[in-house]
């Protein structure tokens, strides 16, 4: 079979032939890809030569390339294209995958290779990111059973095959609950309060399922958020509600609590392999806040400034039904129907007002433009990469040099094949090798409302600020100028990973930022200066409510990551554990039925597991930072040079916290995030 991902890439910029890869391309490129990899490994284990730097570290760091390229392809299609033969690729590839991971990492003559130089580290003259790389595969090998026994390597490799065959069935189950569920409206008296946009979407997508004349609204964001916040039918917000929160809860073949209770089992049982009391505790070892109990500390001081206020808008909001004449007991599928309500009263602004100067297009111009003036970079669209999805469009990033900088891929609406949520990813990450600067392969994918015939695609607020936030991910990874990829673009420790993206929204909030892009689709007028102030004025609407959702979940991640062993295999009752967890953040009565942690798939899908906390944590960092941006210019090129240099360029090749006192001059305060939150 003529494969082309066993070819290198005749493409331009060496781009994936996606037009030309087929599901049956996988599996025989990756065994023919680890054997390739294997041999480059032993090509350094039988050196006779001494362990050097050069001869071990960095030849490490350079094998296996053709592998991550076929690996990150199918993992990336997984979440952004999927189909059943992409899924069964992938649960046939993953145990394949870790079980070769463990063969590195448990390769006794590698481990001494390296071992060798890192012992001798002090007596090397290594440059940082030299340091970096050594140091981190030294504790690569330790974090993955390189000291362990024979029968506890073993162990090690099966918990690692299982773990990640759970992580996939999990995800699994949440996309196809996700793109089963369909509410079915007939009688047009049910779609009161909806806007004008969201009935159009709904009728498009009932006639794309064959149900004309009708309409039909799902789980995805673009559907359920504005049904759940302008629907004045009470009853189809309880059923959407609840179905939304019951994604793999229903004691069926999807049902999500059994695996959660199976991983969280043996990432307890791998951390105790290692020596480490909790799973938490082996993660927050490569974490800038270092402990679980500093995580528990940030935590319970962001709970203690916030729950007071939040308490106090949910009063506000139960005095305002009363006020409107309605005699209902608040539950959790009013509060974002309510909730938009007061804050069309007390701003004179919702979605509606914004959306037609936000149409998708201009967005997008804008997070470019705004790019080009803070690190002069340039963006042209090109139709010569191919893509994996009519709705991927690509371009071609340069400096003012006229240089390849990256390759971008914007990919922005849902489809049954992608997941919900937005994410930044990489087909390829940069690195130098023999002189050669190899440009980095970017991606964002988001789930945006789409357009329809004679209607462009027009996004909420929230929806621009998502875009900046990805777009500050794939910023991150563009950037990146570092030798070692594993060091590079967002390569950097999960509690830094975020203040890229996130200092990244700040620019959504300022007139001089909005007026490059902000301008009526059909009028072509910019936003008025009076938006903008309502923009900024409830920017920090029950901002504490939606502190405290954040610590709700970063609580119940750290309670099922810092259970101990034995406590970690007696975990039975999935519902009674989250309940406990969530219940200092507790504002609202329990809805029979619905579970978080069956949907959590940040921590049993994704990276996150002992490290939710990070986005709040990353506030704290961008909030501090962009200070800097307020009291200089938000297009200060001085300060933005300076984020480049030191923050976005570095990578993960210095500990963030020393990145960021360089770009600071000091260590990051709260009072900034505070302030901005409304909460101080």
């Amino acid at each position: 079979m003529d494969n082309p991902l066993l070819k290198n890439f005749d493409t331009p910029f060496q781009t994936p032939p996606f037009d030309k890869i087929k599901s049956e391309h996988f599996m025989p490129a990756i065994e023919e890809a680890i054997k390739e990899a294997k041999q480059e490994i032993e090509d350094i284990t039988s050196l006779s030569a001494a362990p050097t730097f050069e001869n071990t570290l960095e030849a490490m760091e350079f094998a296996g390339k053709r592998l991550s390229s076929v690996a990150s392809i199918l993992s990336n299609l997984n979440s952004a294209e999927t189909n059943k033969e992409i899924q069964a690729t992938m649960r046939e590839a993953s145990p394949i995958l870790s079980e070769f991971g463990n063969e590195i990492w448990q390769n006794e003559t590698l481990f001494d290779r390296v071992k060798t130089i890192y012992n001798k580290k002090n007596e090397l003259s290594l440059d940082n990111e030299q340091e970096m790389l050594l140091n981190k595969t030294y504790k690569a090998f330790i974090r993955n059973g390189a000291d362990l026994n024979e029968k506890d390597k073993a162990r090690f490799k099966e918990i690692t095959k299982e773990l990640s065959q759970l992580s996939l069935s999990f995800g699994e189950n949440v996309l196809a609950e996700t793109n089963d569920y369909e509410l079915v409206i007939s009688d047009e008296k049910d779609l009161s309060g909806l806007p004008e946009s969201a009935i159009r979407q709904a009728a498009n997508t009932a006639k794309s399922k064959g149900k004309e004349g009708k309409w039909v609204f799902t789980l995805q964001a673009p559907s359920f958020v504005p049904f759940m916040e302008n629907a004045d039918n009470r009853v189809l917000r309880e059923q959407l509600y609840k179905a939304f929160m019951s994604k793999a809860n229903k004691n069926d073949e999807r049902d999500n609590k059994a695996i959660v209770q199976e991983i969280v089992n043996l990432r307890s049982e791998k951390a105790t392999l290692l020596g480490y009391k909790t799973y938490a505790d082996y993660v927050l070892e490569e974490r800038m806040a270092e402990s679980k109990d500093k995580v528990q500390r940030f935590l319970d001081d962001l709970l203690q400034q916030s729950l007071p206020k939040a308490k106090e808008e949910v009063a506000e909001i139960e005095a305002f039904v009363k006020e409107l004449g309605e005699n209902i007991d608040l539950q959790r599928w009013d509060w974002a129907y309510y909730s938009e309500k007061l804050k069309k009263k007390k701003y004179a602004i919702d979605d509606e007002l914004l959306r037609p100067y936000f149409k998708l297009e201009n967005v997008l111009d804008g997070v470019f433009q705004s790019a080009e003036k803070l690190y002069d970079i340039r963006f042209k669209e090109v139709n010569n990469v191919t893509v994996y999805h009519d709705d991927v469009t690509t371009y071609e990033v340069s400096n003012t040099a006229g240089e390849l900088v990256a390759i971008f891929y914007a990919d922005f609406h849902p489809r049954e094949g992608k997941r919900g949520g937005a994410w930044m990813t990489t087909y390829r990450d940069q690195y130098k090798e023999n002189g050669a600067d190899m440009r980095p392969l970017v991606s964002n994918v988001c789930n945006f409302t789409p357009s329809s015939p004679g209607n462009p695609s027009l996004l909420t607020f929230n929806e621009v600020t998502t875009l900046f936030h990805e777009f500050g991910h794939a910023l991150h990874a563009m950037l990146g100028s570092g030798h070692y990829g594993s060091l590079t673009g967002a390569n950097v420790y999960w509690d830094f990973v975020e203040l890229p993206s996130q200092i990244f929204e700040n620019w959504c909030y300022e007139k001089e930022c909005l007026d490059l892009f902000a301008r009526h689709y059909e009028t072509g007028e910019k936003i008025p200066q009076e938006y903008v102030d309502k923009i900024k004025a409830s920017s920090t609407y029950h901002e504490a409510y939606a502190t405290v959702r954040q610590v709700s979940l970063a609580l119940l991640d750290m309670a099922y990551f810092t259970l101990e062993r034995e406590d970690a295999q007696n975990l039975s009752d999935i519902e009674e554990f989250e309940e406990k967890a969530m219940e200092p953040t507790k504002l609202f009565p329990k809805v029979l039925g619905t579970l978080m942690s069956t949907q959590f798939g940040h921590i049993f899908a994704g990276g996150y597991a002992s490290g939710y906390y990070s986005y709040k944590w990353a506030e704290v960092l961008d909030a501090d930072a962009f200070a800097l941006f307020q009291e200089k210019g938000i297009f200060n090129k001085e300060v933005s040079q300076s984020f480049k240099d030191n923050i976005l360029s570095k990578g993960g090749s210095q500990h963030p916290m020393e990145l960021y006192k360089k770009f600071r001059g000091r260590e990051p305060k709260i009072e900034a995030l505070l302030k901005r939150a409304g909460l101080k």
